[in-house]
């Protein structure tokens, strides 16, 4: 029994409320409506790995034929990596116990030592066809394209012109899937079991009791490849047991928990994108049949005199030497072309169509598409279509919106894949005797203050440098920013190499007759008072 508040009475608990709170919205199972919106997501290893497979194709396709999803993704290359995300070393000189200067000089000679094996093909890349730069924007777009990619660490023996033996080998998404005789099946049953340790395989990753990824299962072929290669698979534990450094890097961004993983970038805007690449199409058919007349060539003749293939394309199976107009001479076959007169057979003549497809809000319906694809991939219409027709405003405005998820996009990239990379690479350094740095092998606070790094890459641009320019020096002088965050920000320049460039220039510019940057400032506040 309960008590009814509005009327005081004692009442069954048969007569309680049924529904509260999300029953009666978005939970509601009665209103018409949601009746039959009854979605069921269960695990991430089955609402993602099981799909993946046909995710990671139709996104692939969607790439190579829809040309907005080749702008999504090759915008977010061009704004993420650009021409390459370069190394600007910044160790904790304090941790270090070293001076400023001393710390300067330090990341002067690594960032040399770096870009030895950094721009050679063959020093870096395991297949010897990109440099550092070109391996960013291919793992970008392999993780955007196929939801993943992955690093793997190899070794080759190193000589003097390339000292290190640091390669490494980019693999694609689906190479990396549970082996079929640890109960994976067929596609897409994707989880499995190891049978030696009895760790669960998520799609080709396999994870301890406690979800620590344990291994990954590189195979040497696609699924599906036609290839007479039986198909063979290796297990790569994450990371090395003596070093504790990783063996393979694994380049994704998680959405969910438990989730070992991820999706194409276009995953969410699939439908939309293929059925917005039908209705281009459809409308290109319409517009190019627009252009074309058809003609009927009716005649008085029997069924059995009628001419076969009536126009044609002049003979088939090619251009015969002794014709080589092209133009058929048969009686059966009529041309069509640029001032061309045929004469009809008694009997015939003909009648030409007038097709009226007009393709009506063909402009508006395209815009509003891109835009809630835009919107579901997080770049506004404008960067998306690369149209800015509308004020400086919104353009500005549409621009910072992009900006905010290419920066938070480069930042996952960095952390997964360049910063990991120069780790490595600085321990091999450091092991060679290439690179001092003292305590890097035995305290891993130092190790972590050798390696500290940033990593600069393509800037936001500006629609009004002058106006910009003058807003970052009020920052500037009110101490909101410094002169290395705008340098950033504005050019990808480090301050401090600008400022020993420009002090050159200066010196050589004085040395031949010139006014330096003082002297012209001087002479421009002097103007200035006289005109006061």
């Amino acid at each position: 029994m309960y008590q009814d508040k509005k009327t005081g009475l004692l009442l069954p608990d048969s007569a309680r409320p049924q529904a509260s709170g999300y029953s009666e919205a978005g939970a509601s199972r009665i209103r018409r409506a949601l009746r039959s919106f009854i979605p069921r997501s269960t695990a991430p290893s089955e609402d993602i790995d099981q799909n993946n497979y046909t995710l990671r194709q139709r996104g692939r396709m969607l790439y190579m034929s829809s040309p907005v999803a080749t702008s999504a993704i090759n915008t977010n290359r061009t704004k993420v990596v650009g021409v390459g995300l370069t190394l600007k070393s910044s160790i904790d000189h304090e941790t270090l116990g070293l001076t400023a200067q001393q710390a300067k000089t330090w990341q002067k000679l690594t960032k040399r030592e770096f870009a030895l094996w950094a721009n050679d093909k063959a020093a870096c890349d395991a297949t010897g066809m990109n440099d550092f730069t070109s391996l960013q924007q291919l793992a970008l777009i392999s993780w955007l394209m196929s939801g993943d990619v992955f690093a793997l660490f190899q070794r080759r023996e190193g000589n003097w012109l390339r000292p290190y033996s640091l390669r490494i080998h980019l693999i694609e998404a689906d190479r990396v899937r549970t082996p079929s005789d640890m109960g994976a099946g067929l596609i897409p049953l994707t989880e499995g079991k190891n049978p030696v340790n009895g760790n669960r395989i998520f799609d080709g990753v396999e994870v301890d009791a406690g979800g620590m990824v344990a291994a990954y299962y590189v195979h040497n072929t696609y699924p599906w490849q036609r290839t007479s290669e039986p198909e063979k698979h290796q297990r790569i534990e994450a990371y090395g047991k003596e070093t504790g450094l990783p063996n393979i890097l694994h380049i994704m961004n998680s959405e969910r928990c438990d989730q070992y993983r991820d999706v194409t970038y276009l995953a969410q805007v699939i439908e939309p994108l293929l059925q917005l690449n039908r209705y281009e199409r459809s409308a290109l058919t319409a517009a190019m049949i627009q252009c074309f007349f058809t003609a009927w060539i009716t005649t008085e003749a029997g069924a059995s005199e009628l001419p076969f293939n009536e126009v044609g394309g002049g003979n088939v199976g090619g251009i015969p030497l002794e014709n080589p107009s092209g133009i058929s001479s048969s009686p059966n076959e009529l041309e069509m072309g640029e001032g061309t007169i045929n004469i009809l057979q008694p009997g015939e003549k003909v009648t030409f169509g007038n097709p009226t497809m007009p393709v009506t809000g063909f402009d508006s319906f395209v815009k509003t598409f891109c835009e809630l694809i835009g919107a579901g991939l997080g770049i506004p219409y404008d960067v998306l279509i690369k149209e800015y027709n509308s004020s400086y405003s919104s353009a500005r405005a549409a621009l910072l919106d992009a900006w905010e998820d290419f920066r938070m996009r480069r930042a996952w990239f960095v952390s997964d894949f360049c910063q990991p990379v120069y780790e490595m690479w600085l321990s091999e350094a450091v092991a060679l005797g290439r690179v001092k740095a003292p305590g890097f092998f035995s305290d891993p606070l130092l190790r972590a203050a050798w390696c500290n790094a940033r990593w600069i890459g393509p800037v936001q641009g500006s629609l009004d440098p002058l106006k910009e320019a003058k807003a970052a020096v009020l920052l500037i002088q009110n101490g909101l920013k410094t002169h290395g965050q705008v340098a950033r920000e504005m050019s990808g320049g480090d301050w401090d190499e600008n400022v020993e460039v420009l002090a050159d220039e200066n010196r050589r510019l004085e040395a031949a007759g010139g006014s330096s940057r003082q002297e012209i400032d001087l002479h421009e506040k002097e103007e200035d008072e006289g005109n006061a």
